[in-house]
């Protein structure tokens, strides 16, 4: 099969389309023809290296996937080829405690499609087959894949993790990238009014469109202040912070007293600095949150098969094109996801 591939740590330019063998399934697993694989910035923290973390080289990244079912293990009953699916990106042992009491992102042996397993970039992909979710027939290919992850980061982040009221105030950093543009919805569906934030104004725009009701460029050394202004000086109930060192003190200033501020990530660095009187002085809670259980993206599905939560797709690129998509990424120059698609031409590609 064809493949993208990098056999050492670094840039985009370590990325390369060439042949692989195919994969084999086991009695547990399935054997996926990929049709979307979206990105995620999980992409280029494994394509760079983490700091004590080895993969085996070759590797194959890819977190969300969307496909055809072409092979099915003989333990595997519930699912059958031909099947149009979507992938649950967490792979968990399934018989821990933690999985058994369904927290599996919560595992010891909790690993991630595309970051200690080969991913999605390919033409085939073998998967465990309780990470098989049927695709709802009204998303096409780029919709099912821009959706697993992001959906299931952001639900967990704000209805398990920070357990968003109606009437809240919400924070939603970053809008245009695939969990901000989810984040938004999320926060929406479950009664929150949400404040936004983007570096650009047609990123603002676009957020307003998807349901921000207020938004703020925190290009903008004062934006901590303009949230302040647009809650009356009282602080919002919730920041949905995944973007760490650039926002991180202006997301503290930005709660109310008794806020909540939910972190998945740091893709501006880690070195985040906490004045710790203001988390003990004004009763903040910092919620770390790491993906999500199995459970939260099926009672997510629901609101995807209905279109109440919907894929934000910036534009699909042929797989030969992984590199071009990943300099897009680190550039932020997207609103929502970039998607990668085996079958289409490079001359198909489109916005």
């Amino acid at each position: 099969m064809k493949a993208v591939i990098f056999q050492q740590h670094g840039g985009p330019e370590v990325l390369q389309y060439t042949e692989v063998a195919d994969p084999k399934i086991k009695a547990n697993e399935v054997l996926i023809e990929v049709r979307a694989c979206a990105l995620n910035h999980l992409d280029v923290w494994v394509r760079g290296g983490l700091p004590g973390i080895k993969i085996p080289l070759p590797h194959i990244l890819g977190n969300d996937v969307a496909g055809v079912v072409r092979e099915v293990g003989e333990l595997v009953t519930w699912i059958k080829p031909g099947d149009e699916v979507m992938l649950h990106p967490g792979v968990s042992c399934g018989h821990c405690a933690e999985c058994l009491a369904g927290r599996d992102n919560f595992c010891a042996e909790y690993d991630i499609i595309g970051s200690g397993r080969d991913g999605g970039y390919a033409e085939l992909l073998s998967v465990p087959g309780v990470n098989v979710i049927q695709k709802p027939k009204n998303l096409n290919w780029e919709e099912a894949a821009a959706l697993p992850l992001v959906t299931l980061t952001a639900w967990h982040m704000l209805v398990t993790r920070a357990q968003v009221q109606p009437g809240e105030d919400v924070l939603i950093h970053a809008a245009g990238s695939g969990v901000g543009s989810l984040g938004i919805q999320i926060a929406k569906l479950h009664g929150a009014r949400v404040i936004a934030t983007a570096s650009s104004d047609d990123k603002l725009q676009k957020a307003r469109e998807l349901g921000a009701d207020e938004t703020i460029n925190y290009s903008s050394d004062d934006w901590p202040k303009q949230v302040r202004r647009l809650t009356n000086g009282r602080g919002v109930d919730v920041v949905f912070e995944h973007t760490g060192e650039a926002t991180w003190p202006g997301s503290i200033l930005s709660l109310k007293k008794g806020g909540r501020l939910v972190t998945c990530g740091a893709t501006s660095g880690y070195d985040a600095r906490t004045d710790l009187r203001h988390v003990f002085y004004r009763h903040l809670t910092i919620l770390g949150s790491m993906m999500g259980s199995k459970a939260d993206l099926l009672t997510a599905m629901k609101f995807i098969a209905t279109g109440q939560i919907r894929a934000v797709v910036d534009r699909a690129f042929p797989l030969p094109e992984a590199r071009k998509a990943h300099e897009l990424m680190e550039d932020r120059a997207q609103f929502g996801k970039l998607v990668l698609v085996p079958q289409l031409d490079v001359s198909e590609a489109r916005p």
